[in-house]
Formats: C-alpha cells, sequence, structure tokens
C-alpha cells in the first residue's frame, strides 16, 4: 500500500504530486487522489486527480503527515 504525504506520478498522464487521499471501492479498486503543488495563474489552487493504485510511481518522500497533522502517524488506523 501506498502511504499518504508521498510524492508521485501517474505513470500513464505523468500527473505529479503528492498522495493526499485513498479512495477504497466496494469492486475492489484502490484509489488515491494527487494534488499538484502550487496554484495556477489566478492564484487558485490547482485540482487534484484520482488514480488506481497500479498506476502510481513514488517518486519522493513528500511531506511528513505530522507536518500536516496533528494526528500521529501511530495513532492512524
Amino acid at each position: 500500500m501506498l502511504k499518504l504525504g508521498q510524492k508521485g506520478k501517474d505513470k500513464i498522464t505523468g500527473f505529479k504530486g503528492i498522495l493526499i487521499s485513498r479512495h477504497q471501492y466496494i469492486t475492489g479498486c484502490d484509489q488515491y487522489s494527487i494534488s499538484p503543488s502550487g496554484v495556477n495563474k489566478d492564484g487558485e489552487l490547482k485540482k487534484q486527480y484520482q488514480f488506481d493504485e497500479a498506476s502510481i510511481e513514488i517518486t519522493g518522500p513528500g511531506i511528513n503527515l505530522e507536518e500536516v497533522s496533528n494526528v500521529k502517524n501511530s495513532d492512524r488506523p
């Protein structure tokens, strides 16, 4: 299983960003939302997209979950 907070890239589209959420479907297909960094030319957040777990390649460590949450990794289910 991939870890939230890691940097990832969709192998098919090349879309890059941070894995910010995991989606588990009844059909057995697990997907992750990838959020790109930065804002668009209008200063708005860029859109995040969901990709199948199998098509995601981890490209770096990303961000430590404790930096963006008051829940420690050891407390997560």
